[in-house]
């Protein structure tokens, strides 16, 4: 008889079968039937046998547990190094690996604070956050670039662009393309301590940065700071970073940054809206859906995120801007004006603050001069004399003098005008007066004799100093007709309320 029926005929019996019964079913003689059930209990009737347990044996550690023990609990970060000094000391002959071992098995296990998942209703909750990515494109070799990712809590519907930095004209630049996007800004933006967003802690109190409140006024929307050295606070923008490196960026070249942020919003981020989410179950695109009417609108006009800042005009007429070069009149040598940078372009304002240069913007670093014709000098040179005379006698009554000397006396003295009408870019105008008199009194006319003046009676103005003599008069005498009242401090209240009840200590994975 084979195994299988033996077990058939001591099944049977369990539910109750005869022996008689057994053997006229499975066909085998009913003495047959009887010996496999005795000897099946028989089998169950024996005692089991205990698994003997090998003694342990005596280790050299026995003797010194107590004082690893004592160790450990004074000082918990006790390394391998300072523990075998510490038992060598007290008698112990064996090596150090073996205590590093033993100090692994014996340290307390640390204890991992669970985290609980917490979900936001439609247009509650958003989450924004960089992450650093080395890239290797095929034209321009590695480089350093930043993700930017703004995710809505209860769709996980997310915009992401890749960027050169994190400064703050970029960052608001993101998030209003981000909420053009979206179709809206969700109430509340979580954020970790990024300086553009947070200027310091005060204790456990973040101090807002003000230029960003004045933004996310214009909004709407409330900016969270969470709290430091907790990243999971802000999960559900964390957790995507991995897929980036593990999806998007695997296995694919790209040329340059531009093709890179292309093929993500015309293919990759479409991809990731239409699929389906492993928390949420549903796609991102469909939730969507159902968010988009909770979002706050957007406002009628979008956020100025162009950059404002002064430059001064060098000699050879052009302002520097991240190493490049632009050209403005050749008049305006000297001269501190104001910029307007935008993503695309430069605009130079005069000092009455109207448009007087328009660029397209260069690449950061290149070290291109761009130079328009109608700046230049032109090659009539009597205009030019005549243009370059004007601009000395702007320098009070020793000026015309001292460039009539100039041009008579030196072989490039037109020259060396220019170049003496560029230290306006570095000292005040009336040091540059005296300068230029007490030159003329010695009857030395010439640019370095003028230079060696300045450095040695007058101190460089600093850039307060270049705005308050070239911009603030005439900022002042454009506004004064419709002064601008500052903004109470009420309108930002608001933004600074706690949000719901453990909306801040929460992941949102």
């Amino acid at each position: 008889m084979t195994e299988v029926e033996r077990a058939e005929v001591v099944r049977r019996w369990y539910r109750g079968g005869s022996f008689r019964g057994i053997a006229r079913a499975l066909g085998v003689n009913r003495k047959t039937v009887a010996a496999v059930i005795e000897s099946h209990q028989k089998k169950r009737a024996q005692p089991v046998l205990a698994v003997a347990v090998p003694a342990r044996r005596k280790s050299t550690f026995d003797p010194y547990v107590a004082q690893i023990e004592m160790l450990l609990e004074r000082y918990p970060d006790l390394t391998a190094v300072r523990l075998h000094e510490e038992l060598s000391a007290a008698g112990f002959k064996g090596g150090y690996t073996i205590v590093k071992q033993r100090l692994r098995q014996m340290r307390p296990r640390p204890v991992v604070e669970p985290v609980i998942r917490f979900e936001t209703g439609p247009g509650i909750q958003a989450q924004m956050d960089y992450s650093p990515f080395e890239i290797n494109f095929l034209s321009e070799g590695k480089t350093r670039v930043w993700a930017f990712s703004y995710i809505l809590g209860y769709s996980r519907r997310r915009y992401l662009r890749f960027v050169e930095s994190q400064d703050f004209t970029t960052t608001v630049r993101e998030h209003v393309r981000a909420f053009e996007h979206l179709g809206g800004a969700a109430t509340v933006c979580l954020y970790d301590n990024m300086k553009v967003v947070v200027q310091c802690w005060d204790g456990e109190q973040p101090i807002y940065n003000t230029r960003f409140l004045a933004f996310a006024t214009h909004y709407g929307f409330r900016p969270w700071a969470c709290r430091r050295r907790r990243p999971q606070t802000k999960g559900k923008v964390e957790k995507p970073f991995h897929h980036i490196t593990t999806h998007l960026l695997n296995g694919r070249s790209f040329f340059s940054l531009e093709q890179l942020n292309t093929f993500v919003s015309e293919d990759w981020l479409p991809q990731i809206d239409r699929r389906k989410h492993d928390t949420t179950l549903r796609p991102p695109l469909e939730m969507w859906e159902e968010e988009r009417g909770h979002l706050v609108p957007l406002p009628e006009h979008a956020y100025d995120t162009a950059e404002v800042l002064y430059r001064s005009v060098g000699p050879e007429w052009h302002i520097p801007y991240k190493q490049n070069f632009y050209s403005v009149s050749f008049l305006r040598i000297g001269q501190t004006l104001p910029v307007r940078v935008t993503e695309n372009e430069i605009i130079v304002y005069s000092p009455e603050l109207t448009e007087i240069a328009r660029h397209q913007l260069a690449p950061p670093g290149s070290h291109q001069k761009l130079t328009k014709p109608e700046h230049q000098p032109g090659r009539d040179d009597k205009r030019r004399l005549e243009l370059l005379a004007a601009r000395f006698a702007e320098l009070g009554p020793d000026g015309p003098h001292f460039f009539e000397e100039l041009v008579r006396t030196r072989r490039y003295g037109k020259d060396e005008g220019y170049r003496l009408l560029g230290l306006l870019a570095t000292y005040a105008e009336k040091d540059l007066v005296l300068a230029l008199s007490r030159a003329r009194r010695y009857r030395a006319f010439s640019l370095t004799a003028v230079e060696r003046i300045l450095s040695a009676q007058a101190q460089p103005k600093s850039v307060l100093d270049s705005l308050e003599a070239e911009a603030q008069p005439h900022l002042s005498a454009l506004v004064a007709d419709e002064p601008v009242p500052p903004r109470s401090t009420a309108e930002y209240l608001s933004l600074l309320e706690p949000p719901e009840h453990g909306q801040e200590d929460k992941e949102s994975p």
